[in-house]
């Protein structure tokens, strides 16, 4: 049989989602889990890759296994196993051919600013000193939708075979004193969203224009584009499927 497992986790002190040869990862931690409670080598299959110090509150993966279980009760014993930064929400039956990764018709991201000094929330917050021009980063944001190729906003050396990337939704607002953003887009290139913040947080200061930001765009260049923003501010907020999927 073959099951979805729907979790959220705090990135801190993972090297990202996927496992790493010489680093924790948080693939790695749900796999050890999975394998001792079912008594067999379980590997997962996740519906992205955050990187490193990339949290999410809603992550999807699959795996299979022939062994009988009652999927409350998995879930139960599954977060008394797994440390406090990973949680288990549900486990459901799905499709044999239901795909993590491939099935998924969206990702949406959400990135966390505060515009003041705050020591309770700096190890989830990106602080930035500065007044931003929110107006312009939105205006910013809607010149996303005219375009399909993001290669300037993806690390370099990504092994990928194109660069298109469906953005449904990208938009600046404020939020119990903080400044989010919130992306969706049916796929994300790597450091996709925190290179976008990075130039979007530039236009805000004044030092780009929505010119600049054209020419970032077709330019195809990394180097053109603004700072990589830091991680720990990042979150994957939801994955959706299509309705089907489950048995």
């Amino acid at each position: 049989m073959r099951y979805f497992i729907e979790l959220s986790y705090n990135g801190k002190a993972y090297h990202g989602w996927q496992n790493q040869p010489k680093s924790i990862s948080v693939q790695e931690v749900i796999e050890d889990s999975l394998s001792k409670l079912l008594s067999e080598t379980i590997a997962i299959v996740g519906a992205g890759r955050t990187d490193t110090g990339v949290h999410a509150s809603q992550m999807f993966a699959h795996f299979d296994t022939e062994m009988a279980f009652m999927e409350d009760d998995l879930v139960f014993k599954l977060n008394s196993f797994l440390p406090k930064d990973i949680a288990v929400h549900t486990i459901f039956k799905v499709k044999a051919e239901a795909h993590a990764r491939f099935d998924a018709l969206s990702r949406t991201y959400l990135y966390r600013i505060t515009l003041k000094k705050n020591v309770f929330t700096f190890d989830n917050v990106f602080y930035v000193k500065q007044d931003l021009d929110v107006d312009k980063m939105n205006e910013a944001s809607q010149t996303l939708f005219q375009y399909k190729d993001f290669q300037c906003f993806s690390k370099s050396k990504t092994d990928v075979k194109t660069f298109d990337c469906d953005i449904m939704k990208a938009e600046w607002f404020f939020k119990d004193g903080e400044l989010h953003f919130v992306i969706k887009a049916d796929r994300f290139l790597r450091n996709m969203v925190r290179a976008i913040v990075g130039t979007m947080i530039n236009i805000g200061l004044g030092k780009l224009n929505l010119d600049d930001l054209h020419h970032i765009i077709t330019s195809k260049n990394r180097s053109e584009a603004g700072f990589s923003v830091p991680a720990h501010a990042l979150y994957l907020i939801e994955v959706a499927y299509p309705n089907n999927l489950k048995l």
